[in-house]
């Protein structure tokens, strides 16, 4: 069944425009309360810091006591900490109100179960077979309950801390933290500075509409001006919901997905821990699969999204994944992407090396990646093409072993991502163009 509201990442859209309006939230509840908690049970309900989170907050509350689930409301708490405390609680599933990176015109709506992962393409597709029934309404004996629950985040702060190596602390060390105005701007400086770090704040300061607006990791200009200007050692940035991070070394460089994903493998791999293959995605720079195999690392390529990474990863037995984007999946220590504590990860490995960020990035070169996104008529599968598929085999011919092709259409809208990577721009730029020409031709 082909999924109507359901995306990669929840039901997500434009504030007040379908679905995202306060008569389908109420209806999500209650379907959702009807496949996931037909007996009753709790849910925890957590959000980023939009404004619009609180009409929606008040309508999921409202949709899910009315079926007989009691409602637990944390307020503002990063996509991973709701995870967390969801398994914590015991709820029947926990319920995030945001829509991530985006700016605060727009929101969304997801769903952890339990365990704290994910729900499976048919539990979504069975709430939204739910979705044109009427909200149901309990007799008053059997209505839910609802409570605020807004102080338990300090059992999260307590958790992400605990993900520190043993005997390390961040005394000492100054960090300028970016939360993007979003659903981390108390927890992630207060973690940090418990853990004895000296910590400066950008992003911190919500006021409903600046949400990842000119900040976070979507946007770290600010953070790259400010490490260097105020002499620290390192920047960490989170986006709105805060399961995205990237990292500035001392001199104000962005440190990617890609390369935090290398430093957290190789200190893995050097001490043993590492368990299966590291696995990305097929927009992962090449960089980072040559970098690993040169430390015998074994590397997997899943679909873009980090619900394909963490497929992978549960297939191959592995417990390390991520996106260049900074979804980082450090599944020994928790059940999804989590910013916080993959930061954390980092920055233990820092201290216990005494080497800086930018020594431990330096291990993986990346390759220069140029991207064509050509707009088409209509949508197609470029792959089944002769003519792509010869210009395909061209390039592939022309890059060798140090350079690679990816051809993909887009999810959501007709495009054809035309993507080369090569140890030189140049020559990824003029691939990238004769296979971009290629593909409008084929669109034709």
């Amino acid at each position: 069944m082909a999924r109507r509201y359901f995306g990669t990442d929840g039901v997500r859209g434009r504030v007040g425009e379908a679905p995202l309006t306060v008569d389908f939230a109420l209806r999500l509840a209650s379907a959702a309360a009807r496949v996931l908690a037909p007996e009753g049970g709790s849910v925890l309900i957590g959000k980023d810091t939009r404004v619009s989170g609180y009409m929606f907050e008040s309508a999921l509350e409202a949709g899910f006591v009315a079926a007989g689930v009691d409602v637990m409301l944390i307020g503002p708490l990063p996509t991973p900490g709701i995870a967390y405390m969801t398994r914590r609680f015991g709820c029947r599933l926990g319920v995030v109100i945001s829509a991530s990176h985006n700016l605060f015109e727009d929101n969304g709506i997801k769903f952890f179960d339990a365990e704290g992962t994910k729900l499976s393409d048919e539990d979504e597709e069975r709430i939204e077979a739910e979705l044109e029934l009427l909200p149901v309404t309990r007799d008053s004996r059997s209505l839910g309950r609802a409570s605020r629950v807004d102080r338990a985040r300090t059992q999260y702060q307590a958790f992400c801390a605990s993900t520190l190596a043993t005997g390390v602390d961040l005394s000492g060390m100054k960090i300028v933290i970016d939360c993007a105005n979003g659903a981390g701007y108390k927890v992630a400086p207060r973690t940090l500075a418990d853990l004895g770090a000296d910590i400066v704040p950008i992003g911190c300061s919500p006021n409903g509409r600046n949400i990842n607006e000119g900040c976070g990791s979507t946007v770290p200009g600010l953070l790259q001006l400010t490490v260097p200007g105020v002499r620290a050692q390192v920047g960490i940035a989170l986006d709105g919901d805060g399961d995205r991070l990237v990292m500035v070394d001392h001199l104000g460089r962005i440190v990617d997905g890609d390369q935090i994903l290398y430093i957290i493998a190789s200190a893995k791999h050097d001490d043993g821990s590492l368990r299966g293959p590291v696995v990305g995605t097929v927009m992962s720079n090449l960089g980072l699969e040559l970098a690993l195999r040169q430390r015998g690392i074994d590397f997997r390529r899943a679909q873009v999204g980090d619900r394909y990474v963490m497929g992978m990863l549960r297939e191959t037995g592995g417990t390390l994944g991520g996106e260049t984007s900074g979804h980082i999946l450090t599944l020994d220590q928790t059940t999804t992407g989590d910013a916080l504590v993959a930061a954390l990860q980092v920055l233990s490995v820092m201290r216990r090396t005494g080497r800086s960020l930018a020594e431990l990035a330096a291990g993986m070169t990346r390759l220069p990646q140029v991207m064509i996104n050509v707009r088409t008529s209509r949508r197609f599968d470029p792959l089944a093409v002769p003519t792509v598929q010869d210009a395909i085999r061209w390039a592939e011919s022309r890059l060798g072993q140090r350079g690679r092709v990816v051809l993909r259409a887009s999810g959501t809208e007709p495009v054809i991502r035309v993507m080369i990577e090569a140890e030189e721009e140049p020559m990824a730029r003029a691939v990238a163009e004769e296979l971009a020409t290629v593909v409008r031709a084929a669109a034709d």
